[in-house]
C-alpha cells in the first residue's frame, strides 16, 4: 500500500512547477545562448534555471525522497533499484520548441512509486497551464485535471467508441521520418482517414489527456523523465501508454532511462490493439 498523496504536496508541486516556469520565462524573453550536449540535443540557461528551482523545492518539501533530473547526472541503477519512491523531473522538455519560440515546452515533475507514474504535475509556462494528474487518490480512484488561469477543470479523455471520422493523431514537430509516415499511412487505410496535429513536448500527452486526439505513437527514442509526468496526466484522465506488445511502460527497471517506442492512447478501455497495425520493424 503506497501512502496517499495530500493535497498539500499538490498545492506545493503546483508552485513549484510554476516557478520554474517564471524562470523558463525570464531566459525565453531575452536573446539566450543555446549550448548543445553529448546527446546533441540543446541545452539553454533556462534549462539549468528551472532545474535549480525544482530540486530546491523538491528538497524542502520531501527531503527524503529521491530526485532524478535530466539536467543532472542519475544514480547507478544498482542504487535506485532500491528505491520505493522517486521524483522524475524535466525542467524543460521541449528546448527545441523553446529555441523555436512557439510556446510548446513543459515543466515536469513526476512521482514514480512502484515502477510507474502515480502523481504528474505539467506546465506550459506560455499558456500558463498547469496539468494535474493523480493516478491513485487514495487508492481507490483517479484524477486529473488543468489549471486554466488560476480555475481547475477535470480531464476525462475522450470515449473512443464516441468518435466519429478519422483517427486523431498527435505527432512530434521535431521527430519521425519514414517509419512513423509509414505507419500513419496504414493507419488512415484501417479508418476513415488520419487527422494529424504536429505538438511539442509533453504537451503531446495532455492533448490526449484533455480529449483532443486519440492516440500517439512514438517511433523514435525517449528518456523516462520526458513523459513521467505526463503519463500519470493521461493515465488519470483515462488514457494509457503501452510498449508496442500492449503491456504498460515501466519506469526504473534498467540501467538506461531511455524509454521503448510506445503507444500512447486517451481512452484505455478501447481495444485499439486489435484495430492498429503493429509498428514498422527497425
Amino acid at each position: 500500500m503506497s501512502e496517499a498523496i495530500s493535497q498539500d504536496w499538490v498545492d506545493e508541486l503546483v508552485v513549484i512547477v510554476e516557478a520554474a516556469g517564471a524562470a523558463i520565462l525570464e531566459v525565453y524573453n531575452t536573446n539566450f545562448e543555446v549550448q548543445t550536449k553529448n546527446d546533441e540535443s540543446p541545452l539553454t540557461q533556462a534549462d539549468l534555471a528551472a532545474h535549480r528551482v525544482i530540486v530546491a523545492g523538491l528538497e524542502a518539501l520531501t527531503p527524503q525522497i529521491p530526485i532524478i533530473s535530466e539536467e543532472s547526472a542519475p544514480p547507478a541503477f544498482a542504487e535506485r533499484a532500491q528505491w520505493s519512491r522517486y521524483w522524475l523531473v524535466d525542467p524543460l522538455d521541449g528546448t527545441k520548441e523553446f529555441v523555436n519560440r512557439n510556446g510548446e515546452f513543459t515543466v515536469n515533475i513526476a512521482l514514480i512509486e512502484g515502477n510507474e507514474p502515480v502523481l504528474g504535475i505539467v506546465g506550459v509556462p506560455v499558456q500558463q497551464k498547469v496539468y494535474i494528474g493523480d493516478v491513485r487518490q487514495s487508492e481507490a480512484h483517479k484524477r486529473a485535471y488543468v489549471l486554466d488561469g488560476g480555475s481547475p477543470r477535470l480531464l476525462t479523455g475522450q470515449s473512443a467508441n464516441e468518435r466519429n471520422g478519422p483517427v486523431r493523431v498527435v505527432a512530434s514537430r521535431n521527430h519521425g521520418g519514414d517509419r512513423l509516415e509509414a505507419y500513419l499511412a496504414e493507419v488512415e487505410q484501417r479508418f476513415a482517414g488520419c487527422q494529424r496535429t504536429p505538438v511539442g513536448s509533453s504537451l503531446k500527452l495532455c492533448v490526449l489527456a484533455e480529449g483532443g486526439a486519440d492516440i500517439y505513437p512514438r517511433l523514435g527514442p525517449t528518456s523516462e523523465w520526458d513523459i513521467g509526468a505526463a503519463q500519470a496526466v493521461l493515465v488519470a484522465a483515462g488514457g494509457g501508454v503501452y510498449r508496442p506488445d500492449g503491456s504498460e511502460l515501466p519506469y526504473n527497471t534498467k540501467d538506461s532511462l531511455l524509454n521503448p517506442e510506445f503507444l500512447a492512447v486517451a481512452d484505455a478501455s478501447y481495444p485499439w490493439r486489435d484495430e492498429l497495425p503493429e509498428f514498422p520493424a527497425l
